[in-house]
Parts: structure tokens; C-alpha cells; sequence
């Protein structure tokens, strides 16, 4: 048996559950989520807890998708109750941005402004718009309740200008640390 699969998942207050077949639907304050789980792992509803059972534990896949499951099933219920976030950053001297007609607008030293759609369900609080210097940056939060969505949504902003090692300009989550590489050392000549 999976030791995460076995694992129950405890239902805070105000989220509701719905097992219907192998599709499990969970509502909560933040929204609403929607999965279908692998065929051989079954889902019960169990005294404000969800259960999730494997019938063929001696099955590596089956053990792997217990487990895996498990974790998307507990990440739908701390999604619709607290939802995720995800803070980034923009280091540039005049790079920005900007949320315009449901799209977020970078400027972040290309010819041309960078745009890309928020996806439903995601919210994007700007904190500080522009970067001031090469020390203080550009800060926006991105948040939502699909783990999912979030994490591919910031992996797609941070693919326009990933940060680059000698000056460290680009965009990046709050918590990264980026390596820094000295720069060329000029010759003593001679």
C-alpha cells in the first residue's frame, strides 16, 4: 500500500464533497474543482473525511497511482477552502507590468510589450507596477484555487525572460535564488 495513499483527507468546514463514479467534485468558498480518478483506486466519503482505496496493493502502478491520486484529491480540498498563491518578481531596470482587458502586459526589454491571458479562476494583484533600479523590483501575486493552472501560469510568465546569471535581470518566483556568475575580470596586461 501507498504510505500517502492510505492517508485520509480531512474535509474543513464549509467544502463539500461529491463522489459520483470515479468523478469527484469539490466546492468550497474559493470555487468549485473537478476530477476523474484512475480507474483502480476507488474514493468513499467517510465522516468528513475522504478515503481513498486500492484494491490491487501489490501493483506498483496501482500503488503509484494511490498515492498520486491522494495528492491531486488533497490539493482540489485545500484549493476550494484557502486556495494557492504564488509571488513573483521582475528585476530590470525599466521593466514592468501592467493587467490590461484580462491580459497581463510585460516590458521586459524586448521591442515590443510581452502579453499573455490570465486564465479563468486566476487572480493577479500587482503590488509595485515597475522596477526602481536593479534593487528594488516589480512585485505581483498570482493566485487561485487549481494548483494545476497556477503553477503552469507562472511557469509561462517566467518563460519570457527567465532570470539570467551575471545581472540577474528577468522575471522570477519570490523564493528562487539565482546564481550569480562573476562577470569578465579585465587583464592586469602584460
Amino acid at each position: 500500500m501507498s504510505r500517502i495513499g492510505k492517508k485520509p483527507i480531512q474535509i474543513p468546514g464549509g467544502v463539500k464533497i461529491d463522489v459520483q463514479g470515479q468523478t469527484v467534485k469539490a466546492t468550497g468558498p474559493k470555487g468549485t474543482l473537478q476530477m476523474v480518478c484512475h480507474p483502480a483506486i476507488g474514493v468513499t466519503v467517510e465522516n468528513d473525511t475522504v478515503v481513498l482505496s486500492n484494491p490491487d496493493a501489490q501493483d506498483r502502478n496501482c500503488k503509484a497511482m494511490h498515492g498520486t491520486m491522494r495528492a491531486l484529491l488533497n490539493n482540489m480540498v485545500v484549493g476550494v477552502s484557502q486556495g494557492f498563491s504564488r509571488e513573483m518578481r521582475i528585476f530590470g531596470t525599466g521593466y514592468n507590468v501592467k493587467e490590461q482587458g484580462g491580459k497581463l502586459v510585460f516590458q521586459v526589454g524586448y521591442c515590443h510589450p510581452v502579453e499573455i491571458k490570465i486564465p479563468k479562476d486566476i487572480k493577479v494583484e500587482i503590488k509595485t507596477a515597475a522596477t526602481k533600479g536593479n534593487d528594488l523590483p516589480a512585485v505581483f501575486t498570482v493566485s487561485g484555487p487549481d494548483k494545476h493552472v497556477l503553477g503552469q501560469f507562472t511557469a509561462d510568465i517566467r518563460r519570457f525572460r527567465p532570470p539570467e546569471p551575471y545581472q540577474g535581470k528577468g522575471i522570477r518566483y519570490a523564493d528562487e535564488h539565482v546564481i550569480r556568475k562573476e562577470g569578465k575580470a579585465l587583464g592586469a596586461g602584460g
